[in-house]
């Protein structure tokens, strides 16, 4: 599979030689993280969730690179957070519980991670006096568009126990900034998608359907909008905003600042797949009353002005080669069971 191309200028920042510790860096946004770190020279401490089977998830490509240390462990863990973070420059905090379904089964699990985890990780880079802390938010927060395009400024609304806990999580990390002047800065993506998503997420959900050789694709609501970001284009943006001085003690969104619905998302996924399905309304995937954020799209300003961050990838160009990725490694869905 090819991957897109992209027009990015040289970073201005030297991450060469530099230990950068990478939480929840087997996830889908962090595995693509520490590709561009290393790409850019930089040591990668990964702190991955222990598991007994030392599966490593989307880094099991970088087992033996004598560039990556694995350090297997959980943000809930005070002392194995302070052991992870002793001797990094930077921080970057991408752990957390993020399902938004399982969170209305398991609130206080989100609370535990994204908040104490969140906690626990800011303490530690205070002790070790860290450079920068990028610590990472979600579009989820805002909750549905009062006013477009969204700003930072915008109000924050918990539709969801994991918005909450998100929240909760950024005003911890923000917090240390004021209280202690740790030098720490959020960054808040809007809907990033692209190879190694899982199924919870509603582009490989329908991908994966579609490459099963479903003619019907089940799907919650079709009205929402969102902004989707592509991978790469966000991993980018995380060493945009880590490098901003003018960012220290704020929140930057990552987005690009157009919105589709998924109806028609839908429709575009059909047509990068080269399938033909109709998608059909499953009462299972529809979020409960009250909670289903209706409206996203980003106002990326500060990306752009304060860190000198612009998307480079288009949504076709995105999807094309989600598509494809999706078609190769379809064993990893289940495409007829609903993930939360």
């Amino acid at each position: 599979m090819t991957t897109p191309t992209t027009a990015a200028p040289a970073p201005a920042f030297d991450w060469r030689d530099r230990t950068v510790l990478v939480t929840g860096a087997e996830g889908f946004i962090g595995s693509a993280l520490v590709d561009l770190l290393l790409e850019r020279g930089a040591r990668v401490r990964a702190l991955v969730h222990y598991k007994p089977y030392a599966e490593k998830g989307n880094l099991a490509h970088l087992l033996g690179d004598p560039r990556v240390e694995f350090v297997a462990g959980d943000v809930r863990d005070a002392g194995r957070v302070d052991d992870a973070v002793a001797g990094c420059d930077t921080v970057f905090h991408l752990a957390a519980l993020i399902g938004i379904p399982y969170s209305y089964d398991s609130p206080g699990a989100y609370v535990q991670t994204n908040v104490v985890g969140t906690e626990n990780v800011a303490e530690a880079c205070r002790r070790h006096a860290v450079r920068r802390l990028v610590h990472t938010s979600t579009s989820e927060v805002y909750g549905t568009a009062r006013t477009v395009p969204i700003g930072e400024s915008h109000p924050l609304q918990p539709q969801s126990p994991y918005s909450a806990s998100k929240i909760g999580a950024d005003m911890t990390a923000l917090s240390h900034w004021h209280a202690f002047e740790l030098p720490v800065a959020v960054v808040r993506p809007f809907n990033t998608y692209g190879p190694r998503q899982s199924a919870r997420a509603v582009i490989p959900t329908i991908l994966a359907q579609l490459h099963s050789g479903a003619r019907e694709i089940r799907l919650g609501s079709l009205t929402p909008t969102r902004d989707f970001t592509y991978v790469t284009d966000t991993a980018r943006g995380f060493l945009a905003v880590a490098a901003s001085e003018r960012a220290l003690g704020h929140v930057v969104n990552l987005g690009v600042g157009r919105e589709i619905s998924v109806g028609d998302l839908a429709a575009a996924l059909i047509a990068a797949s080269g399938r033909q399905a109709v998608v059909v309304a499953d009462p299972a995937r529809v979020r409960p009353a009250g909670s289903e954020v209706e409206r996203l799209v980003s106002d990326n300003t500060r990306a752009r002005e304060w860190a000198g961050w612009t998307p480079q990838v288009s949504l076709a160009e995105g999807l094309r080669h989600t598509s494809a990725w999706v078609a190769e490694n379809l064993s990893r869905f289940a495409p007829s069971r609903y993930q939360v």
